[in-house]
């Protein structure tokens, strides 16, 4: 899935710090599950809006994959202010995954 970004080098950098999240219920990080739909960049405020899905509406680990993907953020880029805003539109299904992601998970 590619992920929409106003700035396509700093996403590149967000994309890598977003790949130390992890699901842990599943053991592949959100990068590869396909969970991020889109990083945008306001040079102005110094903010990044990351909106991303989590597996199901009712996933348990839902708080702890969203406060660890803010926190990556932080770390990759510590000037700016990260806002993390879940949607279910479109909803997440496994053909979402990554080509890495699925050679993970046949790998188990």
């Amino acid at each position: 899935m590619n992920v929409i970004s106003n700035n396509k080098l700093k996403s590149t950098i967000a994309l890598a710090a977003l790949q130390n999240v992890m699901d842990p219920e599943i053991g592949l990080n959100i990068v590869d599950l396909g969970l991020v739909y889109q990083i945008d960049f306001d040079e102005s405020e110094k903010k990044i809006y990351c909106t991303m899905t989590l597996t199901t509406q009712f996933c348990p680990m839902g708080e702890s994959i969203t406060n660890a993907a803010k926190e990556s953020l932080k770390l990759g880029f510590p000037e700016y202010e990260p806002n993390i805003k879940l949607t279910f539109d479109p909803p997440w299904n496994h053909e979402m995954i990554s080509e890495a992601g699925q050679d993970f998970l046949n790998e188990m």
